[in-house]
């Protein structure tokens, strides 16, 4: 694309820094090659100057608005921006009207930029909805959540989703130079004070700006005369004041850790598990939330081919409110060590999922007589539990060819367990049973 399309993006003097840096052409634009690069999708909707409705989908500080802001002026349409935040239906109504208004005196179209869509409801998203439908308006919308979830069907069918990426180390260390030589060319960064300056970005552009800005004005009081100044790693540490990777509490990065930590789990992958459970704890996560998280991995994915996994799992919560942070985590992550190295069976979770899959569908069978309790005069002489065979006094304590269903339900074998840790043993104690099941029938 040719850059005379675009017009730089003007700031003011003293914005702040991830604006004045913001790219004003769309060759500027850092990251995003997948859908930026020759041939992909987004360039070829600048380079067609046709545009269509779309939802930015991706992490904070990788370029959303940027985007949308370039296309409104390569279009040569008019930009609207809300933000889902602070606007309601009467802001959404005055921006149909001003759309309605450029039309009739200019002919320009309308974009329509919708930051953090996703905290729009229904009646919000149906507001706009008939004018993008006319053509009114072309609707970009940025959000950090799935779509699928958070945007209406209607709406979401009108507009292609493109999912943006976190910025590279790479890609990061382009937008470091590019600010260290426009804004404070006077400091100098040794490469440990780089290497930690992008890693408390976390692929997040706007976050990289703004601790440069802090940087800048934390550096200002011991420069020299010349207002030099060398930041090393350890002015970095000092200044600020903590270093917390990009997590969101109730968003999709939350959920995908979560995901990727249960998921290491059940791989027996102890290393991984390790990993994602200090990300999300150096993230802010609730060291008892994750407690929770790991006691639904010992009954989910190791059950009973180890039952000392949910034991350990519950000390490790209760540990925790004993000890508090930072000395409680150790007993989360050696839960979470253990639970990845222990054996692995699901049999009780899908024993107990089919067990009410079929009482879902099936209807309130009476319990059998023989198994009824009957505590009084009547219901022993109606019969309850006349036929009751007490186990323990049957040989090995087992009621051959006893019956504890209802009567007339179809017999099934939902528990099948594993032949790992200890449900190699249940599986064959269960075999023998119904081996003397089988002998009691043919008698």
């Amino acid at each position: 694309m040719s850059s005379d399309l675009l017009t730089p993006l003007q700031a003011a003097p003293h914005a702040p820094l991830a604006e004045l840096l913001r790219p004003g052409a769309f060759d500027e634009v850092v990251g995003q090659q997948h859908l930026l690069g020759p041939g992909k999708p987004l360039r070829l909707a600048f380079e067609s100057r046709t545009p269509h409705s779309m939802i930015l989908w991706g992490p904070p500080g990788v370029g959303k608005t940027t985007l949308a802001r370039l296309m409104a002026d390569a279009f040569d349409a008019e930009f609207i921006a809300l933000s889902a935040v602070f606007s309601g239906v009467k802001d959404i109504r005055e921006a149909v009207q001003q759309a309605q208004l450029t039309l009739a005196q200019s002919g320009r179209r309308t974009i329509l930029f919708v930051d953090e869509v996703h905290r729009f409801n229904k009646a919000q998203q149906d507001a706009f909805l008939p004018f993008v439908e006319q053509g009114l308006l072309t609707f970009i919308g940025a959000t950090t959540e799935n779509p699928s979830f958070e945007v209406n069907s209607a709406l979401l069918s009108r507009a292609a989703v493109y999912v943006l990426k976190s910025l590279s180390v790479e890609e990061l260390l382009q937008l470091f130079e590019r600010a260290r030589q426009r804004v404070f060319p006077q400091l100098t960064f040794s490469s440990d004070a780089r290497d930690r300056l992008i890693g408390y970005a976390d692929g997040d552009a706007r976050r990289l700006f703004n601790v440069l800005e802090q940087l800048k004005t934390a550096a200002a009081a011991g420069a020299d005369t010349s207002g030099a100044r060398e930041i090393d790693a350890a002015f970095i540490e000092s200044a600020l004041a903590s270093d917390l990777r990009r997590f969101d509490k109730g968003g999709d990065a939350f959920y995908d850790q979560i995901s990727a930590l249960h998921k290491a789990v059940r791989g027996s992958n102890p290393d991984a598990a390790l990993y994602w459970l200090v990300r999300m704890l150096d993230g802010g996560a609730d060291p008892l939330y994750m407690g929770r998280r790991i006691v639904r991995m010992a009954t989910e994915d190791i059950g009973l081919a180890d039952p000392r996994a949910l034991e350990i799992a519950l000390s490790a919560c209760a540990i925790y409110e004993r000890l508090g942070s930072p000395e409680g985590e150790l007993a989360l992550a050696e839960a979470a060590i253990y639970m990845a190295v222990a054996p692995k069976s699901n049999a009780t979770y899908v024993a107990y999922n089919a067990a009410r899959a079929f009482i879902a569908k099936d209807g309130s069978r009476p319990v059998p007589e023989h198994l009824r309790n009957a505590p009084t005069k009547l219901m022993k002489e109606l019969g309850f539990g006349r036929e009751y065979r007490y186990a323990h006094d049957e040989p090995e304590a087992y009621a051959a060819g006893e019956n504890y269903f209802p009567d007339g339900m179809p017999a099934v074998n939902w528990y099948q367990p594993t032949s790992r840790g200890l449900e190699a043993k249940i599986s064959d104690k269960l075999a023998h049973l119904r081996d003397l099941d089988q002998l009691t029938k043919n008698k």
